[in-house]
């Protein structure tokens, strides 16, 4: 498989597999853009992961985007702390690795109000920050569905642009989690500045369950409409396909993922 260059296949899309797993299933399925787990990481042990991705990365790969950083507890600032140093090292992997961008969801926060958890998360959020700028690396905020107040606050993409622009982050645009917005189309050209990343999968109506996702083309999601979207506001960087759900494994990720690869590239521009 050739994969389009700006098409990336995020390790939750093989949510099953350790670290060393993804990176057989990636080499043998021609898979060479990739988003890499921080939760694989740490289970395999970070600094030997690190390694192993470097390794692939001097053989071809290319690491996107570090995915999957648990949230801080807003409400909690006894525990920010060890979630900054998580994000430290998150920084550092990214850098050992030659990912630009690191992906994070907001954390939860009640009993805050939302105004107040965005006062919680620029205050937790600032030291790290700081870090990555000197670093070269970019955090992004990736807004999640309004089920999941488990792992963040903000959950449309508008919400996530502004709170970016006031941290001075980028974004992580969870297509799953805004296509159906209001005027989706001019949120995306009016914040293309700060969209880092688009992650891509389908949803078909009657759902219910936030991670029961599709391959592109499976569901309702007018994918290629969002697509058009974004390429028309001036998007250049990378779709992420993001695929988790029963439907997924059932499939089996040796059919679903480069089955999804195919539909997400028929809709990028050649």
């Amino acid at each position: 498989m050739s994969m389009h260059p700006r098409t990336c296949v995020s390790a939750i899309s093989t949510f099953r597999l350790s670290l060393p797993e993804d990176l057989a299933f990636w080499a043998n399925h021609g898979v060479t853009n990739v988003g890499v787990s921080v939760a694989k990481l740490e289970a395999f042990g970070w600094d030997e992961g690190a390694k192993l991705v470097a390794e692939a990365v001097a053989n071809g790969l290319h690491v996107v985007d570090l995915i999957g950083l648990g949230p801080f507890h807003l409400a909690r600032p006894e525990r920010w702390g060890a979630q900054r140093d998580r994000l430290a090292h998150s920084i550092e992997t990214a850098q050992a690795v030659g990912a630009s961008v690191v992906v994070f969801t907001t954390g939860p926060f009640a009993p805050l109000t939302w105004d107040e958890a965005a006062d919680a998360l620029d205050e937790a959020l600032t030291p790290v920050l700081r870090e990555a700028r000197a670093a070269g690396v970019d955090f992004a905020i990736e807004h999640t569905n309004s089920l999941r107040v488990d792992v963040g606050f903000v959950h449309t993409l508008r919400d996530a642009l502004d709170l970016a622009r006031r941290l001075d982050t980028g974004v992580c645009m969870e297509v799953n989690a805004c296509w159906a917005e209001r005027d989706l189309a001019s949120t995306i050209a009016d914040g293309v500045d700060r969209i880092r990343l688009v992650q891509v999968s389908d949803f078909k109506v009657g759902t219910l369950a936030s991670s029961q996702r599709l391959v592109p083309g499976d569901g309702d999601i007018p994918l290629a409409r969002i697509i058009a979207a974004a390429e028309s506001a001036g998007y250049t960087g990378s779709y992420e396909l993001e695929l988790i759900g029963d439907a997924i494994t059932e499939e089996g990720y040796d059919r679903a993922v480069p089955r999804a690869v195919a539909a997400l590239e028929a809709l990028l521009p050649a």
